[in-house]
């Protein structure tokens, strides 16, 4: 099907385009009324993850109400443990929470390498409706966490500061611990291959943990990993967050992907001597700048916009959007973005 906006692949892919695209991390979800509405129907966030037809409903509210350049699948990183057999659930308030972890080989023994048609025909599921209700008005994002970020949570069994017992695995099993990463990221490259194959439209990889390692345990322990999965994705463009991993840009110039997303800590202009010409920018205003009054985030929209110039920017946020932002200051990035990028080009 062919995109009546396809603004956003053709910045990936280093194209000319008429504007800046825009979308935003966490864009269907927490901000909007209309998702909570959804949401308060069920009994939990994984009941809306694992029904195809409201989870496209929700992948679908941001293009309507926020007029984003992209929709992104609603679903969560951590369907890969659960599929690979270390279950989550999602506790209201405190976050995800996995009942068994790995801590020895032996647990190694209990998973498996996912197969995505059957254990993860859901979110295949739920891309084709939402490819059939997008009908091409946008693209279709799809994605998964980083092999590093999911680990964290397999040996760690929560949220943490510091995830010290999954940097202890490193240290002290550095075997095992390269064995549950090539799993992971066994079960990340055919999950993402699954979703191109159900309409995906380009593909991000979230590494949401990688600034707490060291640079030479993320060389070895992250970029290794992610590496293959750029490799491995030749279909459609490929998009690399890694927040907080501002020692790595050097290296992710060498990355086989189109677009590096920027935190809101990395310096924009640094960030493209360091990370070259070669690759699309994805980011980076800082969340909490929609706190702003309009005029505020107008100002810093323009700032940013401005900074990355008009070649090879995709807009967003340098993290994903906080819960209890409004709606309107949201409108209000988007907006600036599209008429203040279209001015820039035609200067």
């Amino acid at each position: 099907m062919e995109l009546k906006n396809d603004l956003l692949i053709r910045a990936a892919k280093g194209e000319k385009v008429e504007r800046t695209p825009v979308w935003l991390m966490r864009q269907a979800g927490r901000i909007l009324p209309e998702y909570r509405a959804v949401r308060n129907s069920l009994s939990g966030f994984i009941e809306l993850v694992k029904n195809p037809e409201l989870a496209a409903e929700v992948t679908i509210q941001p293009v309507d109400i926020l007029g984003v350049d992209a929709a992104i699948i609603f679903s969560d990183i951590l369907v890969i443990p659960e599929a690979m057999g270390l279950p989550y659930e999602m506790v209201e308030k405190k976050g995800p929470w996995f009942p068994k972890t790995i801590n020895s080989p032996e647990d190694l023994s209990n998973l498996k390498v996912a197969d995505a048609e059957s254990d993860l025909g859901y979110v295949l599921d739920a891309i084709k409706v939402t490819k059939k209700e997008l009908d091409g008005r946008v693209p279709l994002i799809g994605f998964a966490g980083a092999p590093w970020t999911i680990f964290c949570y397999m040996i760690e069994g929560q949220g943490s500061k510091t995830f010290s017992k999954a940097r202890k695995m490193l240290y002290n099993e550095p075997v095992m611990s390269d064995q549950l990463l090539q799993m992971i990221t066994d079960s990340t490259i055919e999950y993402l291959r699954a979703q191109i194959a159900a309409g995906a439209n380009i593909v991000q990889v979230f590494d949401s943990w990688a600034g707490i390692l060291p640079s030479d345990h993320y060389q070895k322990f992250s970029m290794k990993y992610i590496t293959q999965i750029c490799d491995a994705i030749e279909e459609v463009p490929v998009t690399v967050f890694a927040k907080g991993a501002y020692f790595a840009r050097p290296e992710m110039r060498h990355l086989n992907c189109e677009t590096i997303g920027l935190d809101w800590n990395m310096g924009i202009a640094e960030s493209r001597r360091l990370i070259g010409e070669g690759k699309t920018l994805q980011g980076n205003l800082d969340p909490c700048a929609l706190y702003g009054s309009p005029s505020e985030i107008e100002t810093a929209t323009k700032k940013m916009l401005d900074d990355f110039g008009t070649s090879r920017h995709i807009a967003n946020l340098g993290h994903g959007v906080y819960p209890d932002i409004d709606p309107e200051k949201v409108k209000v990035f988007i907006q600036t973005v599209k008429e203040y990028s279209a001015q820039l080009r035609a200067q």
